[in-house]
């Protein structure tokens, strides 16, 4: 059974993180290798919810609400980047005490993943990187076609288009980029309370510049998955119309070393559509990746 968002909550906390605060949850044995779980844009760590429970199991998992997002605070006229939501997720190891970490990141999250692999790189990256696991994510600016919604809110539009959003908007959003298996009604009421809260929709056209910043960094980032020094799982909704089959096939043609995961029919939100096959794919990329527990 899929947990309400207040069960969610309820099982994390809060820290503070540069005057803001930032909910995390964590979970497993302390003892385990971990995971930082880093979601996408627009909703939560609660994305997560269908495979925390077996995750838990074996790995120490680590989860944080991005700034402006879920449960973690959304200010106002904030200038959101890239770099301050990877500074968020290293705050959240360390909060944690994690010094080492595989990562597990999705749409947004697979950018902010892209960060810090380019700071391991470059040696300057806090924690020791085990593995990267990558789900349906703008992983090329070249290739990520995003939806309508999502142009209006980066254009002079967006603060309007962003007040004028509504459950309804959201949940035929969601559903369009779905596979078969769409989200059900309960699914979108729990990500539209958690995009919406605390003003919540007021941040979107902030949040949104990520997709700016994808391409004014592509050469570093891009590179980050080009060179990374870890070993890297890309697991794909083929059906995704952002980020589907067509992102794969430039992956390929990139010559990206990293092991594909296809998954046919399932679209944006494999985690979500078809958690059975995700935890399968993660299990068997965390068994080449880290010790075990």
């Amino acid at each position: 059974m899929t947990p309400s968002i207040e069960t969610w909550q309820a099982a994390g906390r809060h820290f503070d993180f540069r005057g803001r605060k930032i909910f995390m949850r964590t979970d497993g044995p302390a003892a385990a290798p971990a995971l930082l779980l880093i979601h996408g844009f627009p909703t939560a760590s609660w994305d997560w919810c269908k495979l925390w429970p077996d995750l838990a199991q074996t790995h120490r998992l680590v989860a944080a609400d991005m700034l402006g997002l879920g449960f973690s605070a959304k200010p106002r006229g904030h200038r959101y980047t890239v770099a301050e939501q990877a500074d968020l997720f290293l705050a959240a190891l360390a909060e944690a005490g994690v010094s080492e970490c595989a990562l597990l990141a999705h749409d947004l999250g697979d950018t902010i993943a892209q960060e810090l692999i380019a700071r391991a790189i470059e040696g300057r990256l806090p924690v020791r990187l085990r593995g990267v696991i990558l789900l349906n994510g703008g992983l090329f600016p070249e290739t990520h076609r995003p939806v309508l919604l999502q142009k209006l809110l980066l254009s002079p539009l967006g603060p309007l288009i962003a007040r004028l959003s509504s459950r309804a908007k959201l949940g035929a959003n969601l559903t369009a980029i779905a596979g078969d298996a769409k989200p059900t009604a309960a699914e979108l009421d729990a990500m539209w309370q958690l995009m919406s809260r605390d003003d919540g929709r007021l941040a979107l056209p902030g949040l949104i510049r990520y997709m700016v910043e994808r391409r004014e960094n592509r050469e570093r980032w891009v590179g980050a998955l080009q060179r990374c020094p870890v070993p890297l799982t890309v697991i794909n909704g083929s059906a995704d119309p952002i980020s589907g089959a067509h992102m794969i096939a430039r992956l390929r043609e990139l010559k990206i070393a990293a092991d594909i995961v296809e998954l046919p029919r399932v679209g944006h939100y494999p985690q979500m559509e078809a958690p059975q096959a995700v935890l399968a794919a993660v299990q068997h990329a965390l068994a080449k990746t880290m010790p075990p527990p």
